[in-house]
């Protein structure tokens, strides 16, 4: 009986450009438990002078660079074309991660105005006639989930 490592593989959530924040929460959550998150959020640097490092050092070096690889390579399987074209000189994952991160995710100015409006959101939340209570549930975990992917500090 041949034996199908599909069902063993992720499947790989797919970027088109619309919410980064859910999708990196789900690359994170995926990179953590291949153990790549690591490399992606510090970054792999080549060492400069490799001669005279030990065996430990090599295999340590050899690991690292395939980890950085695979990470790279699902991070450019995961995006549409249009998207990988924005990543596809980048080296390394962190790189490839950090240049999505900052296009989508947005600087701290645009971070402020999102905060902004979602709290404002937020405090006029009104249950309306025709909502279930569990869909006014919904809209209001929404907005808090976005006020805490956006740097908020939200308590239960």
């Amino acid at each position: 009986m041949a034996s199908n490592n599909n069902m063993l593989q992720p499947q790989l959530p797919r970027f088109n450009g619309k919410n980064y924040s859910r999708w990196s929460q789900q690359m994170k959550v995926l990179y953590g438990s291949q153990d790549l998150w690591e490399v992606i959020e510090n970054g792999f640097v080549e060492p400069e002078n490799q001669t005279g490092l030990t065996q430990q050092q090599a295999n340590e070096l050899k690991e690292n660079r395939k980890k950085d690889k695979k990470a790279l390579f699902f991070i450019y399987q995961a995006v549409d074309e249009v998207i990988f074209e924005r990543i596809s000189t980048a080296t390394s994952a962190k790189a490839a991660w950090d240049t999505l991160q900052s296009t989508y995710q947005g600087e701290d100015k645009v971070k402020m105005v999102r905060l902004q409006a979602l709290r404002s959101e937020f405090d006029t939340l009104k249950m309306k006639d025709s909502e279930s209570v569990e869909e006014f549930f919904n809209r209001v975990l929404l907005i808090v989930n976005q006020l805490k992917v956006n740097g908020e500090q939200i308590s239960d």
